[in-house]
């Protein structure tokens, strides 16, 4: 075996930012080509920094890259220390990027123009954008009419000269890999920074979790309470039988929210339970078997010590 250096790539961070529910997950879930990250319609489903790692290896005269996306929480203000923590996740991953890929849901018409970012809540984007190279993806464009795109197009690029802007589905995948051509333009070279088969830092109780908390927002729609989250307690493995079982919480607020997920005779998270083994299944590749409880804890979104034992306290904290 060799013992010489890896060759030089394309290499760093690309902090993915944007206003709630612009396709952010749905982007780095299709990038990585796996379910990493929990996807709804609801905003602010993702609620912390993941990082998901593609190498791109090289292709005729174009060199490889290694492109570390960290997905973020959408940025917007509001009151309470989970609001605050999302919010500050997401500024953090953008000071921390060699490269911001500003992403645009260019199906909202009010949000897809850059006068959107002079508004207080998306201030946070503004100055990521002045401060870092950049990328804007206008996406969903698959739903968009033809004509309406490139005036989209022009306006962002009279907002800030010589930056690329990538129309582009996440959804369904058009135009990605241009996307990804131009941030690795924009990345240092340099060694890789990870293995070449890493994906991402977060263990698979993490995913498990992340996959969980995305059934319970498909499950309930608009009924599921804000402040529900997801923690795995017990993970236990045959690897002789490639199965795993988990024992999993459903934590919630209030005593009043408790029956809302449990449903009548505990139909609503019997319909949960095989939704969501379904699909840790295929995640993982596994047999899974899922026990599912659910807990109150009071106000747990509105306290910093709740808030760090369900892992939303700080970088590498919970499951």
């Amino acid at each position: 075996m060799s013992d010489a250096e890896p060759a030089a790539v394309r290499a760093g961070f690309c902090a993915i930012i944007g206003l709630p529910n612009v396709g952010k997950s749905t982007l780095l879930n299709r990038i990585l080509g796996r379910h990493l990250v929990a996807v709804s319609a609801k905003p602010q489903t993702t609620r912390d920094r993941i990082l998901g790692v593609h190498t791109i290896p090289p292709a005729g005269d174009a060199p490889g890259a290694q492109i570390a996306y960290v997905d973020t929480p959408g940025v917007q203000d509001g009151k309470g220390p989970l609001r605050r923590y999302m919010r500050d996740a997401s500024v953090a991953a953008a000071a921390d990027a060699d490269v911001v890929l500003l992403l645009v849901d260019g199906t909202d018409r009010r949000g897809r123009l850059p006068a959107r970012l002079t508004e207080p809540d998306a201030a946070a984007l503004a100055e990521a954008a002045r401060t870092h190279p950049m990328v804007v993806a206008i996406n969903k464009v698959d739903r968009m009419g033809k004509p309406d795109i490139l005036p989209v197009i022009e306006a962002w690029a009279a907002w800030r000269a010589g930056i690329d802007i990538v129309p582009i589905s996440a959804a369904a995948g058009d135009n990605v890999e241009a996307l990804e051509q131009a941030i690795a333009k924009l990345l240092p070279v340099g060694p890789p920074l990870f293995p070449e088969e890493m994906v991402t830092d977060r263990p698979p109780q993490f995913i498990a979790q992340e996959i969980i908390r995305e059934q319970l927002y498909h499950q309930l729609g608009k009924e599921l309470p804000y402040a529900c989250a997801v923690q795995v307690e017990t993970w236990s493995e045959r690897a002789d039988k490639n199965e795993v079982t988990i024992g999993a919480v459903i934590v919630v607020e209030r005593e009043s929210q408790k029956p809302i997920v449990v449903g009548r005779g505990g139909s609503r998270i019997r319909e949960l339970g095989i939704a969501a083994r379904q699909a840790l299944g295929s995640a993982l590749g596994k047999t899974v078997h899922l026990n599912l409880f659910v807990k109150v804890l009071a106000e747990w979104s509105r306290g910093e010590t709740a808030l760090r034992r369900l892992g939303y306290g700080g970088e590498g904290e919970g499951a």
